[in-house]
């Protein structure tokens, strides 16, 4: 490197503002000093001295003494050189140490402007941020509903993306299941709140708890607890209210109830076509639903044709509002004709008996050879096949129709509409091998009345793995045909539709908490 000598003009004293990471190289003596940014003071002494900066390299270290300097220093300390360094003569024309202290001051000055403007800053910031989280609290919502089934409870803790003009959208749902059913303590109504405060601490894990008391809280019972005798079913639902009130949502009287069969219809359909889109506008047609419980079966559907809701009795067409439009529903559910039910009347048993009796029951619609128990509703019951020689479809068809005759109402518009089919229905056919037990897929009425035929004809050689299935394909593929599905008629089967479980939980969330803006 070229070392240029500074002209010798004046003695002054000067204050020289050293950038980052540079050595001042005393030519003299070859020395180098490592600095920060900082000030160096240094009076004229009358020597001749040559200087240059230079970009701090890996082979020009600091010394000892001078590493100890800038760690004395603190960073907001102008750093001083030692006194060993403090003679530094530097000889500058008058114009340029004018222009230095100007270049300074412009500096200085641009440093306090940005400071001030981000201090004058900082609070508008903070109430924007304020005001977002406000309208994240405001546009999500979570809903909390309790499944009480017929074989067991279910709690769903659904978060909604809320919309002003438009129905909401579904961020996340969680679940968890036990069992059995609030049903099974019948006897001792105490015992079901165990389950209940394990159910709801899934809530608490899932909801913020900021947002605890503005999240609706709902327990809807079904089949197990219509079949009850009234007085049992009370006490039953007096302790689920019990645990409500010392939880930290809120809770109305009617936030504990037995679900009505045809209101349990219209939440799965609602379900159903919320996850399918067909409640997001006019231009996605709606489909049937079609479940089939334990204890309860329902058809729902939006008739096309005004023959439909004339000719039909007149409980089986209901009307509401939902995400500010009118909808008109065919919709009914049938108590007893769900499929633990309906195996019970085919066997020849009597639903309602004594908790912990026992009965006997023989039927065409087992293997010759078969001999078990079974237990439904807390009833255990000993089940025999006939004897051999007599075709078990036959006899077993004929059973189930004499059961569920004249017991189901046919709509004739059904065969025209795609139909979405759930529970039993799915379970059933996976039994069969005809849809994949996750992604579920599609079939026709005649694949379970095939289905049925082979497995009876199957279970004359013996019982197999499954001692029910001839009787419950048979009652299904039965149960299809009365309510007007023909042998060709395909169904989808689904258990979740856009990875949500398709039950009716969440279309009863929604019922809820439009009746609670009504109110």
């Amino acid at each position: 490197m070229q070392v240029r000598p500074i002209k010798h003009y004046a003695r002054v004293q000067i204050h020289v503002i050293i950038p980052p990471n540079y050595y001042v190289i005393n030519a003299r003596h070859g020395q180098a000093v490592t600095f920060l940014a900082g000030v160096i003071s240094s009076r004229t002494n009358g020597e001749q001295t040559e200087q240059v900066f230079r970009r701090k390299n890996t082979h020009d270290l600091p010394s000892e003494n001078e590493t100890a300097l800038n760690t004395r220093n603190s960073p907001n300390t102008p750093y001083c050189l030692p006194s060993q360094y403090s003679s530094i003569t530097m000889k500058i024309p008058k114009l340029a140490f004018i222009f230095l202290l100007l270049v300074c001051l412009v500096v200085y000055l641009t440093y306090v402007k940005r400071r001030f403007e981000t201090r004058k800053l900082s609070k508008p910031l903070l109430e924007q941020l304020s005001r977002t989280a406000q309208v994240v609290s405001e546009t999500f919502q979570y809903g909390i509903m309790f499944d009480a089934g017929s074989t067991g409870t279910r709690i769903h803790v659904f978060q909604f993306h809320l919309e002003s003009s438009a129905a909401p959208k579904l961020g996340s749902e969680t679940f968890k299941a036990i069992k059995p059913g609030l049903s099974a303590y019948a006897d001792d109504p105490e015992k079901c709140k165990a389950g209940l405060l394990e159910l709801l601490k899934v809530a608490k894990q899932t909801i913020p708890p900021a947002q605890w008391s503005s999240t609706p809280l709902a327990l809807r019972a079904t089949a197990g607890l219509r079949l009850l005798p009234g007085e049992k079913a009370t006490q039953l639902l007096d302790k689920a209210r019990e645990v409500f009130e010392a939880s930290s949502f809120p809770h109305r009287p009617n936030s504990v109830a037995i679900m009505d069969g045809t209101d349990e219809g219209v939440s799965a359909w609602i379900t159903v076509n919320f996850l399918l889109g067909g409640l997001h506008g006019s231009e996605v047609p709606t489909v049937g639903m079609l479940d089939l419980g334990g204890g309860s079966t329902q058809i729902t559907f939006s008739p096309q044709d005004e023959k439909t809701i004339q000719t039909s009795p007149i409980d089986y067409v209901t009307s509401f509002q939902m995400f500010n439009s009118s909808r008109t529903l065919y919709s009914h559910s049938y108590l007893g004709l769900g499929l633990m039910s309906a195996r019970l009347a085919v066997l020849g048993g009597v639903e309602g008996q004594p908790v912990g009796g026992s009965q006997e029951l023989v039927s065409p619609c087992l293997a010759p050879d078969y001999t078990g128990e079974w237990e439904h509703a807390e009833v255990t019951y000993t089940l025999k096949g006939q004897k051999a020689g007599e075709p078990i479809y036959e006899s077993c068809l004929s059973k189930v129709e004499k059961m569920i005759y004249k017991r189901v109402q046919k709509a004739e518009e059904v065969k025209r509409m795609e139909f979405y089919a759930f529970s039993y229905y799915y379970d059933r056919a996976v039994d069969l091998g005809l849809i994949d037990e996750k992604s579920g897929g599609s079939l026709r009425v005649s694949n379970y009345i095939d289905g049925a035929k082979k497995v009876c004809k199957d279970m004359e050689a013996g019982a197999g793995t499954n001692p029910f299935l001839c009787l419950d394909l048979t009652y299904i593929s039965v149960l299809l045909q009365e309510l007007g599905f023909p042998p060709d008629k395909e169904l989808k089967l689904a258990r979740k539709i856009n990875e949500v479980e398709t039950s009716w939980a969440l279309g009863a969330t929604f019922y809820y908490m439009e009746s609670l803006h009504r109110h």
